[in-house]
């Protein structure tokens, strides 16, 4: 199945990453957010690529030069007039979990002096202003402007529940006709179910974790598979849940049809930005070719370049060839379910 060439915008977040890997690495201030992972996982595939964000005064500028640098557009990143906290700080426990948890705590544990960057920093609390309603860094409306309606497809990368109830309507408006959402974590809770199906309403694509899946249907315990198609008929026409290592299960609400397809397999490096590098090739191959097994298999492979390396523009400097070698490699694994 060809591709086309296809414009993508990215709504979401960009941070100053402070974090610790599964085998040890620290990292301290680098470049980071759900969007610039994503626009870097759809640039494989050689989608143009807009972020659509906010960050504040103190955000390093040079950092949107960087994205830019890439191909990235960062035209729609607004500066605000004031500085706003962007940093995070978690550890991965294994390549499958990540927490969030004191720094101070953690580099006692590992017997390492606290970088002073994150002295007095709270990881819980910055959690917490992310579940606010409209924090001031979470995107409205009226930042997505007229130069969007020339894209093809957009993603909401993890944000507020609000955010993520109201931007669909303004890409709507534009004439965006596929829109993918990645959910936040701090609303996939049982007590927010039963807004999901004015949440899903229009939306073409939903793309929770396994996790996040779990954490809304619990206490139920049913498989991938049938969460998958129960958020289908709450509005949307894929769902597909993103189970890390175990590749992904997506669900065509109006035909039917259940798929697996695998990870595919590398040596697991950084997993950060993994399922943000997903998003953006799955949106890159949804716009592209219109098929949703294509469009988790540019998604898996996005993400297998993201794991693999390091830094959210890793994925950029890939060789050419190698992103469509692996995707024929994967095609035959794909399973019917």
């Amino acid at each position: 199945m060809s591709d086309k060439s296809v414009e993508c915008a990215f709504l979401g977040g960009l941070s100053q990453d402070y974090y610790i890997t599964h085998d040890g690495d620290i990292f301290l201030g680098v470049l980071g957010g759900e969007a610039v992972y994503a626009a870097a996982g759809a640039s494989l595939w050689s989608a143009h690529c807009r972020i659509f964000s906010r960050v504040g005064s103190d955000f390093p500028r040079e950092w949107l030069d960087t994205i830019s640098g890439a191909g990235i557009d960062v035209n729609g990143v607004r500066v605000l007039a004031d500085a706003y906290e962007t940093r995070r700080f978690f550890v991965y426990i294994s390549p499958e979990q990540r927490a969030d948890v004191s720094p101070a705590a953690q580099f006692l544990r590992m017997n390492a002096p606290l970088p002073k960057e994150l002295i007095g920093f709270d990881p819980i609390a910055r959690r917490r202003l992310e579940g606010e309603i409209y924090h001031p860094l979470a995107l409205r409306p009226a930042d997505i402007h007229q130069a969007a309606q020339e894209m093809d497809g957009a993603l909401l990368c993890p944000d507020d529940y609000h955010s993520h109830s109201l931007l669909p309507v303004r890409l709507r408006e534009l004439g965006i006709d596929i829109v993918v959402l990645d959910p936040s974590p701090a609303y996939m809770e049982p007590g927010f179910i039963r807004e999901f199906p004015s949440l899903l309403n229009g939306i073409t694509a939903f793309l929770p974790s396994d996790e996040e899946a779990r954490s809304l249907f619990r206490p139920a315990v049913k498989d991938n598979l049938e969460m998958a198609e129960l958020l289908c008929a709450m509005g949307c026409r894929f769902t597909v849940v993103k189970c890390g290592a175990g590749g992904v299960c997506a669900v065509d609400g109006s035909t039917g049809e259940r798929w697996i397809v695998p990870a595919y397999p590398v040596r697991l490096r950084d997993v950060t930005g993994a399922g943000g590098a997903f998003d953006g090739g799955f949106l890159a191959g949804l716009a592209g070719t219109g098929d949703l097994v294509e469009a988790c298999l540019r998604g898996v492979v996005s993400a297998s370049f993201a794991v693999e390396g390091r830094g959210a523009l890793y994925a950029v400097d890939a060789h050419p060839d190698l992103p469509t070698a692996r995707l024929d490699a994967l095609r035959t694994r794909v399973t019917r379910a």
